[in-house]
């Protein structure tokens, strides 16, 4: 397995900007009143933001960005890397990270890709950036996380319509050769990539005159090949199935226990998933926050985004965190971090 240590990183900080429209769906009439209420006490979703006609997912991440340097007291010029994880890009190409390296103002030297990951996608970027953070060749860094997801809905499908929201988050990472190691471990398994897909618009299947043609997939499901498409029990399955035995395995490898962490931040998939694993795993729920009331499922920016939904006091101090993300790929990691007076700012709502 990919378990491994990461050391001389230290998390500085996180920011999070939505779109300040918010949906709800207990307003959705056309779902039944009996489906919407059995869909919002199992998902635990009931307002999402929804982001406006042309707003980005790097125009979210690009304000979390700004206000978090601030508070910081970073200076641009300081900033030589720069991760975008998501896969809701400007453009197929070039890579976003780019674009945002001359928005943001930072400097030519500073390096910048984008990780083309949703739900693994924070626990993904954190091991990348911070494994390259401890080369030593890099001071200070910022990981972008986030998905513009409802541009690719259906607001016709009762599946996935009422599960997601739109998020940016960034992460600001600095090297520090005092700081306590990062633990990662990682998998994927592509033999499941149907049971989250979006199926028209890469190189595979080029868009054409059917990409947006609707059909009824099901009752209350209707969709084209142009919409994301999802198989809510394999990703049920394999979520219980296999993040428990990745997290376990984790907290083998770091020598400790549930206790030893302060909180375990879950992705936000589901109410009904993330409180199998949980109890899978018998950590007690008041470890275990959550943002799926408020914001729905966010993709990769739904770690970061549930630690900026905490009290200051919350994450002030020293606290161990233990971080996993699980889904599309089908890809799965999880991810122990230490932090000291964790600099969280206000979310942003744009």
């Amino acid at each position: 397995m990919a378990v491994f240590a990461v050391h001389h990183v230290r998390m500085a900080g996180i920011s999070s900007c939505v779109p300040s429209r918010k949906e709800y769906n207990r307003d959705y009439d056309w779902i039944s009143e009996d489906e919407r209420r059995m869909l919002i006490k199992t998902t635990g979703i009931d307002g999402r933001h929804v982001a406006d006609k042309g707003v980005a997912t790097s125009d979210l991440c690009l304000d979390a960005a700004e206000l978090l340097l601030k508070k910081l007291g970073w200076k641009k010029d300081e900033i030589d890397l720069l991760v975008f994880v998501s896969q809701s890009r400007d453009y197929i190409l070039p890579s976003t990270a780019i674009i945002l390296q001359d928005r943001l103002g930072l400097p030519k030297t500073c390096a910048a890709f984008d990780i083309g990951l949703g739900c693994s996608g924070y626990v993904y970027g954190l091991s990348a950036i911070s494994s390259m953070i401890a080369t030593g060749g890099f001071r200070k860094a910022l990981l972008m996380a986030g998905d513009i997801s409802t541009l690719s809905l259906n607001y016709k499908d009762k599946s996935t319509y009422p599960l997601f929201g739109d998020a940016g988050t960034v992460t600001a990472l600095e090297y520090d050769p005092s700081a306590p190691a990062m633990y990662f471990n990682l998998q994927s398994d592509g033999s499941g990539y149907q049971a989250i897909i979006l199926p028209d618009g890469g190189v595979r299947q080029r868009p054409d005159e059917n990409t947006y043609v609707e059909s009824e997939v099901d009752k209350g499901i209707i969709r084209s090949r142009g919409n994301l498409w999802l198989n809510g029990l394999d990703v049920f399955n394999f979520s219980v199935r296999e993040a428990p035995p990745n997290i376990s395995a984790l907290i083998q490898y770091c020598q400790a226990d549930t206790g030893s962490f302060d909180y375990f931040v879950f992705h936000q998939a589901n109410l009904l998933m993330n409180e199998t694993i949980r109890k899978k795993l018998k950590i007690p729920a008041e470890k275990v926050p959550y943002s799926l009331g408020q914001f729905g499922n966010t993709s990769s920016a739904s770690i970061p985004l549930t630690i900026n939904t905490l009290k200051p006091e919350q994450v002030s101090g020293k606290k161990r965190w233990l971080l996993s993300g699980f889904g599309v790929g089908l890809s799965w990691g999880t991810a122990s971090v230490e932090t000291e007076n964790l600099v969280c700012t206000e979310i942003i709502y744009k």
